[in-house]
């Protein structure tokens, strides 16, 4: 077996980086040490910017162009009211908050998710380039995996922002090891799979036999190895390489088939119903991060078509997962976030020329976000918008603040800096501060 077999082996499709060199790469980066208390994170991500009307900060008593053509329903939680096609988020309110005066003043689309995703601006439509890591990506390099054969960190369905695949949910200046463990596809199809778990064409798991008589293998090539990396990294990386694509545990967390019907009704036939299921089985697993990217939120026009379609199908994803983690014991010990790059502007236009009705324009100045267990309290809305839904009242929070509270919730200090591709210290945390009404700290961790 030659060199070149092995590598092919380990490859996951990362531009020709190798299952071995992701983890040899991980590792160099450190692991930070880990309590029993170590929670998982969802982030379900509306590539696009929800309206905050039409979702988590219903303005029933505002004028019609301001209000919307959505209405309003009570929720679990007396005072609070969401938009009447979210009656499953109103029924578990007491587990969530909501974040209303998230703002950080910018209506471009490149900026906004960048700034949402990463805690700093940066690019612009026409600059894309990323240029910090997610937070995705920073717990990533700073916490590593939780268990071995699993991904620390995991994209789906289709991990994109704005058009660009990976985006802003990648790590930038800290290399693509710590990128998304690319899982895109269709999970509401019986043909989905992990594509990323595939074996090269031509080698299968049978011919690969167990990992340790593989590993065995390289004895006799072991000269010619040893000039690309130390005979102790081969036998460790590799093997957990091997694990990955060959063991068990990764594959059985990407099988859906393992769950009951009635519980896959409950999240929801479609897309991304059944990827918010799967995000669950891989937290489940042992995964730390997961995000879901649910496109299609820029309605300029039509946006009460668009709402009919869109808030049925996002009620039972993210309803159906808060529920079964509730269940299973798992909501104390995974963070659900749900958001986009900005909110909606706080009048209806005209629509657009080939699109004629009524739907609303970027507003970085003010937007809702969903935040649920991970210990978090819930019950609440922390912050308020004016009386028009346009620009925060009460309380404003910046996207930095919402990530500096995740870093003090997963024990990550967000002083820790890395350095850019100029070479400058850059701390992670931006000039985040904590949002005491969630975690019950003060300051800055």
């Amino acid at each position: 077996m030659t060199r070149r077999t092995l590598i092919r082996a380990g490859t996951l499709g990362l531009s020709g980086m190798t299952l071995a060199d992701l983890l040899r790469a991980r590792a160099a980066g450190g692991v930070a040490k880990r309590g029993a208390d170590d929670p998982s994170v969802i982030l379900i991500w509306l590539d696009g910017g929800p309206p905050q009307h039409e979702t988590y900060d219903p303005k029933p008593d505002a004028a019609a162009e301001v209000r919307g053509p959505i209405g309003s329903i009570a929720t679990a939680v007396p005072g609070i009211r969401i938009s009447e096609l979210l009656p499953r988020h109103a029924a578990m309110m007491d587990k969530v908050s909501l974040l209303r005066s998230v703002h950080h003043d910018n209506d471009d689309h490149f900026t906004a998710a960048h700034w949402m995703l990463t805690g700093y601006s940066g690019p612009n439509g026409i600059n894309q380039t990323p240029v910090n890591p997610s937070f995705g990506s920073v717990l990533s390099r700073v916490k590593g995996g939780k268990k071995a054969g699993i991904p620390a960190y995991v994209g789906l369905p289709n991990t994109h922002t704005v058009g660009l695949p990976i985006g802003y949910h990648g790590a930038a200046y800290l290399g693509r090891s710590f990128d998304p463990f690319n899982a895109d596809g269709d999970p509401n199809t019986d043909a989905y799979h992990a594509t990323s778990l595939d074996l090269p064409a031509g080698v299968d798991v049978g011919r690969l036999g167990s990992r340790r008589e593989l590993l065995s293998r390289f004895d006799a090539a072991r000269e010619r190895i040893d000039r690309f990396a130390g005979a102790s990294d081969v036998d460790r990386f590799q093997d957990a390489a091997l694990a990955m694509i060959s063991g068990p545990e990764a594959r059985a967390a990407f099988d859906l088939g393992r769950e009951p019907a009635h519980l896959r009704d409950r999240y929801g036939r479609h897309t991304w119903g059944q990827s918010a299921l799967l995000a669950r089985r891989l937290v489940e697993a042992g995964v730390r991060f997961v995000t879901l990217t649910f496109g299609g939120w820029d309605w300029h026009a039509s946006i009460e078509k668009g709402m009919h379609n869109v808030l049925p199908v996002l009620d039972a994803a993210v309803a159906g997962l808060i529920e079964d983690l509730n269940q299973r014991g798992l909501l104390e010990s995974t963070i659900v976030l749900v958001m986009g790059e900005f909110g909606r502007s706080p009048r209806l236009n005209n629509g657009l020329p080939q699109d004629p009705i009524p739907g609303r324009d970027h507003n970085g100045r003010v937007m809702s976000v969903l935040v649920a267990g991970g210990g978090f309290a819930g019950g609440q809305t922390i912050g308020a918008s004016d009386p028009r839904g346009g620009s925060p009242a009460d309380r404003p929070v910046r996207p930095q603040d919402i990530i500096v509270t995740l870093y003090d919730r997963l024990g990550v200090d967000p002083e820790t800096t890395f350095q850019d591709r100029t070479g400058r210290p850059i701390t992670v945390g931006s000039t985040g501060m904590i949002i005491p009404e969630l975690s019950g700290s003060t300051g800055r961790a």
